[in-house]
């Protein structure tokens, strides 16, 4: 049986104003993680908060009592430098580090914001740091990136190389509220074929008119922000998303 749902409503469409507030409800009305967006303006072009924020908003959400478990803040790290940030987001209250493969294959060494490195990371070698720093790891990849590129490192001999969770990116990373990419799925299909216990994670225009196709392809970790935080009743709408997954659980 593939893994439960797991409903992940994306902070970046909450209430700003109010955001440890929203944050808490959301989970009160059935979320199982918050989906944080940490974008730094050179990966992607666009920009939205970092560590200090994630600091004052896990103040709000108990920490999970289990790996995956429910209160996960589960960080999308849309950075150009993923392992500069590990320690400090560790610190901050990050549970599950999600960085893009795009980003580690050109990105340096360097262990925080300020040490200088010479030296290139590799997707393998930033898992480890993050499991060595006490979180689980993820690793996203862009709709212009093959499926393909996942394989080695999601079959490396030592587990402490291989990611906790893959995401596929059903939209350009950068901004909420795009239309979503069918065009992903073949991804995802591929993905739960080859590898019927990971987590597989979709983010980008989900809803309760997508959410169909993307749990027919085999993803189990739903992100959604607009059709949650913008629905008159957001239990109801993450309880459909979450019976959409479970439903096709095979």
């Amino acid at each position: 049986m593939s893994p439960a749902a797991i409903i992940a409503p994306s902070i970046l469409s909450a209430d700003f104003g109010a955001l440890g507030n929203a944050c808490s409800t959301t989970i009160t009305q059935g979320a199982d993680w918050l989906h944080i967006d940490i974008m730094d303006g050179h990966f992607v072009p666009n920009m939205t908060f970092g560590a200090p924020v994630v600091t004052k908003i896990r103040s709000h959400v108990n920490r999970p009592n289990s790996a995956l478990g429910k209160g996960t803040f589960d960080c999308h790290m849309m950075i150009a430098e993923p392992k500069r940030w590990v320690k400090d987001f560790q610190k901050a209250g990050c549970d599950l580090y999600c960085f893009h493969y795009e980003a580690a294959i050109s990105s340096t060494a360097a262990e925080d914001p300020v040490t200088h490195s010479e030296t290139k990371t590799s997707p393998k070698e930033l898992i480890r740091f993050i499991h060595d720093n006490g979180m689980l790891a993820g690793i996203a990849i862009k709709p212009d990136t093959p499926v393909n590129v996942l394989w080695d490192i999601l079959e490396s001999s030592d587990k402490a190389d291989r990611p906790d969770m893959a995401l596929v990116m059903t939209v350009h990373p950068g901004f909420g509220g795009q239309k979503f990419m069918v065009s992903e799925l073949p991804k995802v299909k591929a993905l739960r074929q080859r590898y019927p216990d990971l987590n597989i994670e979709v983010d980008g225009g989900l809803n309760e008119s997508t959410i169909d196709q993307a749990a027919d392809a085999g993803a189990n970790v739903i992100v959604a922000g607009s059709a949650v935080f913008g629905a008159k009743d957001p239990a109801d709408v993450i309880s459909k998303l979450r019976e959409a997954v479970e439903s096709r659980r095979g």
